[in-house]
């Protein structure tokens, strides 16, 4: 018989599996495998992960603190659906924080991490000529996300971190539009040329420059989706109009159908 687990390593144990679940769960997200607004299934994921309900009762909880769902008393957990004023502000943050990193990248990059850089800057103009934005979508993550490691500041790696989780499903959007790819992919290749050349200003002001070229796209794409929902709405077609009519009954019956439309239920 097999002796009960101290309740101290249990919790370890179930803490392992809910980072584990978390992490899965955050993933298929950041990935584009569901998209923003649409509910996410406790009893779904569990099954599908192999694992009980509790766990990814947590992870939706660590999720929510995250700012990638966002719990609806009665309703569920959904994706979170980033507002575009709240795109728009952490855009804005970003810039500051990825001009700070290109001058400290300019000043300290070694040859390495240039050859890393340019190596991913590579691999995403493959997905560009493949046209694969869910390729480049990621390779794009995993460029910036880079950059912010080899610039060495462990506090302002973990808050980019979670900004950049918040915004990548606009980032994702952005990149759905083909023509947008190349012109992203260049602004990368400037950007390491800027920090190989040494140039502290330079870096810092390239990547300064490609964050807010970022976020012009996501308003004009913003938008652009808006114009399209509306013009589709406007674009359907009116009910028709049932017009009650009777040529038998009571004389009452007679007086009905010449009122016109029918008013129905209210």
């Amino acid at each position: 018989m097999n002796a009960a687990l101290h309740p101290t390593i249990a919790q370890l144990q179930n803490s392992s599996l809910t980072t584990v679940v978390q992490q899965e769960i955050e993933r298929a997200i950041l990935a584009g495998e569901y998209e923003p607004g649409s509910k996410l299934i406790e009893a779904t994921l569990a099954e599908k992960m192999g694992v009980s309900r509790g766990p990814v009762r947590e992870a939706f909880r660590m999720l929510e603190e995250a700012g990638l769902v966002r719990n609806e008393k009665n309703r569920g957990v959904f994706v979170r659906d980033i507002p575009i004023d709240e795109a728009v502000e952490i855009f804005d943050l970003r810039a500051a924080m990825d001009e700070l990193v290109g001058r400290r990248l300019a000043e300290n990059i070694t040859a390495a991490e240039v050859k890393e850089l340019k190596a991913l800057v590579d691999a995403m103009e493959k997905a560009v000529k493949a046209e694969d934005p869910h390729a480049y979508h990621l390779l794009n993550l995993t460029f910036h996300d880079r950059m912010v490691e080899m610039a060495g500041n462990r506090k302002l790696t973990e808050i980019y971190r979670k900004l950049i989780k918040e915004l990548s499903l606009f980032r994702r959007l952005n990149l759905a539009d083909g023509w947008l790819m190349p012109m992203s992919a260049n602004e990368h290749r400037l950007i390491v040329k800027a920090i190989a050349s040494g140039d502290a200003d330079a870096a810092g002001r390239a990547m300064f420059q490609h964050v807010i070229e970022s976020k012009e796209r996501t308003i004009e794409n913003d938008l652009r989706r808006q114009a399209g929902q509306a013009a589709g709405a406007s674009a359907k077609p009116a009910k028709p109009v049932k017009l009650v009519t009777s040529t038998a009954g009571s004389g009452k019956d007679k007086d009905k159908s010449k009122e016109g439309p029918s008013r129905g239920k209210r």
